[in-house]
């Protein structure tokens, strides 16, 4: 008998609009993440599949990272949340969710990823700085949201990171 460790259970998968109530759930249980409306989920699962993406184990969903092609940089995905649930936490799955997406045909045309992170989310920090590490390339990031600026002082300030130029396909 052969027996399977969690990782190797995982499936990567590109998300489907059945996906949306369970994205939904994961995300709401994934504090600091802020929750998105159903519908917002739908829309990501729906719009934005092909740079968003899904792990299951055992046919649930224990993983969601989704993002968008910035419109007017095409060359950029924007990505907007990375969600893990805690039994599949550790295994570096959010990295190799990255990097799948990242290596689907229709993204061919990417070189560099953003996303905001407060400086308190040290799990997201880890995350990008090791895709960066792992990308081979810069790593920058400055404030994009300030805390009294653009949040009246009720969020804390989200800082932009901007990982690249990079080529996957080397």
């Amino acid at each position: 008998m052969v027996i399977l460790n969690i990782s190797e259970k995982l499936v990567l998968e590109t998300p489907k609009l059945i996906d949306g109530i369970e994205i939904n759930e994961l995300i709401s249980n994934s504090p600091p993440l802020d929750t998105n409306s159903l519908y917002c989920n739908f829309l990501q699962c729906g719009h934005f599949a092909n740079t968003s993406i899904v792990a299951k184990l055992d046919g649930n969903v224990v993983g969601f990272i989704s993002g968008y092609i910035v419109p007017e940089r095409p060359e950029t995905l924007f990505i907007w949340q990375v969600a893990i649930d805690k039994q599949a936490r550790g295994l570096g799955l959010a990295t190799r969710m990255l990097l799948a997406i990242l290596s689907r045909p229709v993204n061919a045309n990417i070189s560099f990823v953003e996303t905001t992170i407060t400086p308190d989310n040290q799990a997201s920090w880890s995350l990008f700085r090791g895709l960066a590490k792992k990308l081979s390339c810069e790593l920058t990031h400055d404030i994009w949201l300030d805390k009294q600026t653009h949040f009246r002082g009720e969020h804390e300030s989200e800082s932009l990171l901007r990982i690249g130029p990079f080529n996957v396909s080397e």
